[in-house]
């Protein structure tokens, strides 16, 4: 089996300006692709790239593996959901669905049939004789959703589709989707900025920073054992914690400083390598999740003094704002640890974490995991 898509060292630029560099990704038949990253990463230039509305500076673009890198757009055979709704005003929303196949004169018993199947799909086949202006936003963006999807293809690009969207609305969509594209079996590549959007819907993900994509995989090894700090900081919700440290060598062993720990922390013994220049700055990491509250001290474990900032009920669970010494960190707490929910803003609570659970970034990429120096 061959990609479907891929893209092969694709670099843009504005001006004197690069928005896209070296881009490699590879998606495979029925992926359901999400590229995450923050609004100035580059990703509408990316979809612009992969639907032709551009043309990249350097690399190749491949579909259905064939080089489409000059191909113009309507060549490509390919569905695009932009982010705006775009919605003719004077057309129905049957019109307005069909427009794509209206294009390429498709015949009228084909345009019928595919125009009411989409809109079963995305559950607006009741409105398909109104006008855009007699909609709710969610149902014009489904209607948009529905153009984009009507095409006979088995690609999609999606651009950031649900943005500006209530979170309720969001929900709704984010299932109508996962539900069309495995039923349709067709690949999906979608573009977000929202981190609980990406995990819910992608099978694969790739996360884009600054106009490279920094790590690829699937929502859960980005989460659980990101390669980059640019992937820790990105992937997930709410943001993991990320503080400045110090590395040192000592006695032959690499021992983390920071102002949270104590010369208990190393860096794990398998990772260590030799050629690591020290004293060295580095970033550490760890989830919110892993922050526990007021729990039983143990040896495998490392604690530190912390006020309460904040707290924000989230029904089952709360996330919790802590100030340590200085540095803020975010923890969350389920409803059912009653004594750590039960601690009020402005307390003073011991804040612990247990040494595996802190990855080690240098230069913003992986270099280990902490540990109790005798268990290095």
């Amino acid at each position: 089996m061959e990609p479907i898509v891929k893209l092969d060292g694709v670099g843009k630029l504005y001006g004197r300006k690069r928005v896209l560099r070296d881009i490699t990704l590879t998606v495979w038949p029925g992926d359901f692709m999400v590229v995450l990253g923050m609004p100035t990463s580059g990703k509408s230039v990316l979809v612009r790239l992969l639907t032709g509305l551009e043309t990249p500076d350097s690399g190749r673009i491949f579909i259905r593996g064939q080089d489409v890198t000059t191909l113009p757009s309507g060549k490509r055979n390919l569905g695009y959901v932009p982010q705006s709704f775009a919605l003719y005003p004077h057309f129905s929303v049957f019109e307005n669905i069909a427009y794509p196949l209206t294009l390429v004169k498709a015949p009228r018993e084909k345009i019928i049939a595919e125009v009411r199947r989409t809109a079963e799909l995305l559950k607006i086949e009741q409105f398909l004789d109104r006008r855009p202006d007699q909609l709710s936003g969610g149902q014009k963006q489904r209607v948009a959703i529905a153009r984009g999807l009507v095409k006979n293809t088995e690609i999609f690009i999606l651009d950031d589709p649900l943005v500006g969207l209530d979170f309720k609305l969001r929900e709704r969509l984010i299932e109508d989707l996962k539900t069309t594209q495995e039923e349709l079996k067709v690949t999906f590549i979608y573009t977000t900025s929202e981190a609980v959007e990406a995990m819910q819907l992608a099978s694969k993900l790739a996360v884009l920073h600054a106009g490279e994509i920094v790590e690829t995989g699937s929502p859960e090894e980005l989460y659980h054992r990101p390669k980059r700090e640019e992937t820790m900081r990105c992937v997930g919700f709410p943001q993991a914690n990320l503080i400045s440290a110090e590395l040192i060598g000592r006695n032959g062993q690499l021992e983390l400083r920071s102002p949270l720990f104590d010369s208990r922390m190393r860096l794990s013994s398998h990772m260590r390598g030799d050629h690591l220049t020290v004293p060295a700055h580095v970033s550490i990491g760890f989830r919110p999740e892993h922050v526990m509250i007021n729990a039983p001290t143990t040896e495998q474990a490392v604690s530190f003094e912390a006020k309460v900032l904040l707290r924000e009920d989230l029904g089952g669970e709360e996330i919790v704002y802590l100030d340590a010494k200085g540095i803020q960190l975010t923890t969350v707490l389920r409803s059912d640890e009653k004594g750590a929910l039960s601690i009020n803003i402005d307390e003073h609570v011991i804040a612990s974490i247990r040494p595996e659970d802190i990855a080690v970034y240098l230069n913003r990429c992986y270099i280990g995991r902490a540990c109790i120096s005798h268990d290095c």
